[in-house]
């Protein structure tokens, strides 16, 4: 039995430990952390997966953004699920319990980088993304977008840039 809530702070090892897993040391270099670096997650929007022995077997974030002349929209990922309980829809269970909570809040849209044909079947796709630009290279087939609130994302163009609370300054608080 998997369960999902919200994320808490004791989770972060093991969170990290199964992203690495997920996408390799490597990971960090991608575009999207771009946006998220120096960046908390949004208020109420970072879930977990955790087994009946309380391990995390799937992540998911959704991160604050400016979609260019768009305004505010909220950018998704990473999400990860254990490899071992991968194909078991622990992924589709994240990606629409945080659509729904991210809804529930009153955002209007969602930007992510990824595999459309498995984003797809969740109402992602490029058609509202043509005119919008992330702050580094991406294959354009696979920056989707998802509109939460009808034409949320209507002639949307332009950078989207990081915004959203920034991590507090370990320095300052040691």
């Amino acid at each position: 039995m998997v369960t999902i809530r919200h994320e808490l702070a004791q989770d972060q090892p093991q969170r990290e430990a199964l992203l690495d897993r997920a996408f390799g040391k490597t990971r960090r270099r991608k575009t999207s952390e771009r946006l998220r670096e120096g960046r908390l997650a949004a208020e109420g929007l970072a879930f977990t997966a955790v087994d009946a022995k309380g391990r995390l077997v799937g992540t998911v974030r959704l991160w604050n953004v400016i979609a260019g002349s768009a305004g505010p929209a909220l950018l998704l990922g990473p999400i990860a699920v254990d490899q071992k309980l991968r194909g078991k829809g622990i992924g589709g269970a994240l990606m629409r319990h945080a659509l729904q909570a991210a809804k529930n809040e009153g955002h209007g849209a969602v930007l992510l980088v990824g595999d459309a044909p498995y984003y797809q079947r969740f109402g992602f796709s490029t058609a509202v993304t043509q005119d919008l630009h992330l702050p580094g290279p991406v294959e354009r087939a696979r920056f989707l977008g998802l509109e939460l609130e009808p034409h949320a994302l209507d002639g949307a163009e332009g950078l989207v840039m990081a915004s959203g609370r920034a991590m507090p300054d370990l320095a300052v608080a040691a």
